[in-house]
């Protein structure tokens, strides 16, 4: 159990090199991997004033520091490689090895269509088929009220899990914009305390060559946004990434992306994305989601792309799960690919890569329950995000913060708040293989409560005729 007082030691502490923040200051110790060679043994609670262990069990794994944390005032006060401190002046608790995540950041979701799968359900699986049931669902609920507590219930599953920042995109054409964005922002101040929340508008990129696609870039403008859309391949593309591109650098927005949710080798929307913020010598954030379709292009093409998104500074974010549900699904048909992009070779070329939950129980995804450490688990499963496993972990914590421009969301280090993750897990072929159900997630230093929300919240919306 985590003490009540707001200072105190989490002790032999496995936390991911790749998460660990180096102190300027001098306060936390010099990490090598010789100063930490073994995993202690102890009761997982408050502990006596000692690092004394009860015997060493297992070396530490590669790519992990064993440390001992100390939390004061919501925030880490310093960190020290464990067992180099022989007493304490506070309470301390052993975690014998447990793996300490910072919490997670969620970067590309739709929370606005989750929870909807029960009353709306996709008949065959199928992307298309998701689009029309969406658009019907659309226009018989998405009334404020549904919206916002759909919304706040994905929210709920988030914190619990663990995360502490979300991109949400959100359907924005025609009069939906007004409903959808109003409850985004009302939901925005509501949970100001506890996640970071950042909107991202949703239609196809022709709808900006239209009068009301000016107002909506407008609207983002207004409650701090970010402008989005659906890339597409089509003939009018080129004139709908200028009018995108121009709307976005009139008002100072970043720009997210979805692109390439397909398996035709012949959409290259994320090739056009790169060439159009090279040619506007755009310097704000851009982000491109999905990409499936360059895991199927020539070699060369392949290699053309990439060095133009490396040269565009474009972050690109994969939905290995959603993807894998919707990709090459046919009726009767085994799927022969994981609708998964070339993860490995954007991130080897230098391009900033991260992972996200996306659809959760809604017809483009029929599960899912916005935990980011289920994506990270999953993803490393679909996406081979092992051997190694080097940084991998960045994926789902401080790339996608830095997507986001939160530098001290997504990180370990000292002076920055003690809102973490902590797992019994002692390494990844422990994480990869259990439920890790009963992790304890820290905000400002002090555990939460982790109940999920319960379905039953949502039944009599899904009764709605």
């Amino acid at each position: 159990m985590i003490p009540q007082a707001n200072h105190y030691w989490l002790r032999n502490a496995h936390v991911p090199e790749p998460l660990m923040v180096r102190s300027k200051q001098g306060r936390s110790k010099d990490w090598s991997a010789s100063s930490t060679p073994h995993i202690r043994s102890a009761d997982f609670g408050v502990s006596a004033q000692s690092n004394d262990a009860q015997g060493s069990l297992l070396p530490t794994p590669p790519d992990f520091l064993l440390a001992d944390i100390e939390i004061a005032d919501g925030t880490i006060a310093s960190i020290a490689t464990a067992g180099t401190l022989t007493s304490y002046s506070h309470p301390s608790i052993d975690l014998r090895g447990g793996i300490v995540f910072p919490c997670f950041v969620d970067l590309h979701t739709h929370l606005d269509k989750g929870h909807i799968w029960e009353r709306a359900p996709n008949p065959d699986g199928t992307f298309a088929s998701a689009l029309q049931v969406v658009s019907q669902d659309a226009e018989q609920h998405w009334a404020a009220e549904d919206v916002y507590r759909r919304m706040e219930f994905g929210l709920k599953c988030s914190y619990a899990h663990g995360t502490k920042a979300i991109r949400t995109h959100i359907d924005s054409a025609g009069k939906q914009a007004a409903i959808s964005l109003e409850v985004f922002k009302c939901l925005q101040d509501q949970w100001a305390d506890r996640l970071i929340l950042q909107a991202v508008c949703l239609v196809t990129l022709d709808y900006f060559l239209t009068p009301a696609g000016e107002t909506l870039a407008n609207q983002i403008a207004d409650i701090g946004g970010i402008l989005g859309g659906v890339a597409f391949a089509n003939p009018a593309l080129e004139t709908q990434l200028d009018r995108t591109f121009t709307l976005a650098k009139e008002r100072k927005l970043n720009l997210d992306f979805h692109a390439d949710e397909t398996n035709d080798p012949d959409s290259t929307c994320l090739r056009h994305i790169a060439e159009a913020a090279i040619r506007y010598r755009y310097h704000d954030r851009v982000v491109c989601g999905h990409c499936c379709s360059l895991a199927v292009q020539p070699a060369a093409d392949v290699e053309t792309t990439i060095a133009l998104v490396k040269q565009a500074k474009i972050g690109i974010v994969s939905l290995p799960m959603c993807n894998l549900y919707l990709q090459d699904r046919q009726p009767g048909h085994t799927p022969r690919w994981r609708g998964v992009t070339l993860l490995h070779k954007l991130k080897q070329a230098g391009v900033p890569v991260a992972i996200a939950s996306d659809n959760c129980r809604d017809p483009f995804h029929a599960f899912g329950d916005h935990d980011a450490l289920e994506v990270f688990v999953m993803s490393t499963k679909i996406a081979h995000l092992d051997h190694p496993y080097r940084d991998w972990c960045r994926a789902l914590t401080s790339t996608p913060a830095d997507l986001m421009d939160l530098p001290t969301v997504g990180r370990i280090g000292v002076g920055l708040p003690a809102d973490l993750v902590l797992l019994k897990a002692r390494r990844y072929s422990e994480l990869f293989s259990r439920s890790q159900h009963d992790r304890i997630v820290l905000r400002a230093g002090k555990a939460i409560d982790t109940t999920l929300p319960d379905y039953a919240e949502l039944d009599d919306l899904q009764l709605k005729s």
